[in-house]
């Protein structure tokens, strides 16, 4: 394989660092010896995009024994996975969240947002896939040719997910698999992780997806009320021990919800019991919405540790009481649920915003925005609060130091 020369830029890069093209033909800057990614010049601070067709004679296409998009030169039989556009970059604005266009809205559904999309070669890696708002992400992901890891604690109920898929696209039976996790125990979260890292190199999207609603009071395995580990902990945890799978390319995209404003995490002075209450401080509805507000949290946090290495993290609303299992715990709620059903979202249009954030050309470059049909939205004052952010982490690693070291 021929390597294609750098790019003839007049802003000459420094020593170490490579210029990488996106599939939507933004332009990435990679430090070979530190492995830093960014969306800007190290040097100029500018950032750039390819556009316009490839030259002539030149095609693209996808590799399947090395899993990625390379490029062809009829001609000369060159073969590359460097664009050759790369040479006639174009220096473009600095990315500004106020010039993207909203292209969709609350009635959109998630088949539509994927239009015209093409993702044969693309991960994405789904908590709570099986069921509800998850299964109708991964349909419209494989559907498109994405290649889907389930991640379920249900393995009978991931598989009759994949074979509903199947009937609609038999070729995505082959792309699609389930892997067991249960969020409940970290020590199942570890061998999901081992199991992932042997058969996986690099995950495109991370869907932290499953989220438990309407529990009485139960504890874990681990001795942690069940809302909280589930809906944060186990997914914190998850996207850590993930981390070597992901580059400049990876969405990390992190379902909450509107609930999140209802939240009484206490903005100073944050514990470990606000965030796993004992049995006569615990409120169903409560532990909920701290939940959702420790998922905005942690991407917050995490898009801000994770900056320089030009990974996208979002978090998001699908909408407001969508028909789906969460309510299935209690039977108020499943009641209430049932009620509103005819004035709420669609499976599809709940959907729809968790594909846009992994998946539109316009986010990239950005990161720890919260969206709300299939927009960005301001989330509650404590969900923006830096040492409430800050807090969440330090007790979440803390939390699972304790409890591997107690596990071990």
């Amino acid at each position: 394989m021929m390597s294609l020369p750098d790019s003839d830029s007049e802003d000459e890069l420094p020593p170490g660092w490579e210029e990488r093209a996106t599939d939507d033909g933004a332009v990435c800057y990679v430090n070979q010896q530190t492995k830093v990614s960014q969306w800007t010049h190290p040097r100029t601070g500018r950032s750039k995009r390819i556009t316009g067709e490839l030259p002539l004679g030149w095609e693209k296409y996808y590799d399947e024994q090395s899993k990625r998009q390379m490029f062809l030169n009829k001609e000369t039989q060159q073969r590359t996975n460097i664009d050759p556009r790369l040479a006639f970059a174009v220096e473009e604005p600095t990315l500004n969240v106020a010039q993207v266009r909203q292209r969709f809205d609350s009635n959109s559904r998630a088949l539509q947002v994927l239009h015209g999309k093409d993702l044969h070669g693309r991960l994405a890696l789904i908590t709570g896939a099986n069921c509800g708002i998850g299964f109708e992400t991964a349909r419209s992901l494989a559907l498109h040719g994405c290649e889907i890891i389930f991640a379920c604690r249900n393995l009978s109920a991931a598989q009759e997910a994949i074979e509903r898929i199947a009937v609609e696209r038999p070729a995505a039976r082959a792309r699609c698999r389930s892997v067991s996790l249960d969020l409940a125990s970290l020590r199942a979260v570890q061998q999901f992780v081992a199991q992932i890292k042997q058969s996986v190199s690099y995950i495109d999207y991370l869907i932290l997806n499953a989220g438990v609603f309407g529990l009485p009071y139960t504890k874990t395995v681990d001795g942690l009320e069940t809302t909280f580990q589930v809906s944060h902990l186990s997914h914190f945890y998850l996207t850590l021990q993930l981390e070597s799978l992901f580059d400049h390319r990876t969405r990390i995209v992190v379902v909450s919800s509107e609930s999140h404003r209802t939240a009484n995490l206490p903005a100073d002075h944050l514990t470990v019991q606000h965030l796993s209450p004992p049995a006569e401080k615990y409120w169903s509805m409560i532990a909920y919405s701290n939940a959702k507000l420790c998922n905005i949290l942690f991407a917050q946090e995490l898009a801000q540790r994770w900056k320089q290495r030009g990974i996208s993290v979002f978090s998001l609303h699908p909408g407001n009481m969508v028909a789906t299992e969460l309510s299935r715990n209690y039977w108020f709620y499943r009641l209430i649920f049932a009620i509103v059903r005819p004035f709420t979202k669609s499976l599809q249009q709940a959907a729809a915003t968790t594909i846009y954030c992994a998946t539109a050309n316009e986010l990239t470059g950005l990161s720890g925005l919260y969206f709300n049909n299939c927009y960005f939205c301001e989330p509650s004052k404590l969900a923006k609060s830096e040492p409430l952010q800050q807090q969440l982490w330090t007790h979440s690693e803390r939390l699972i130091s304790d409890l591997i070291t107690t596990n071990n």
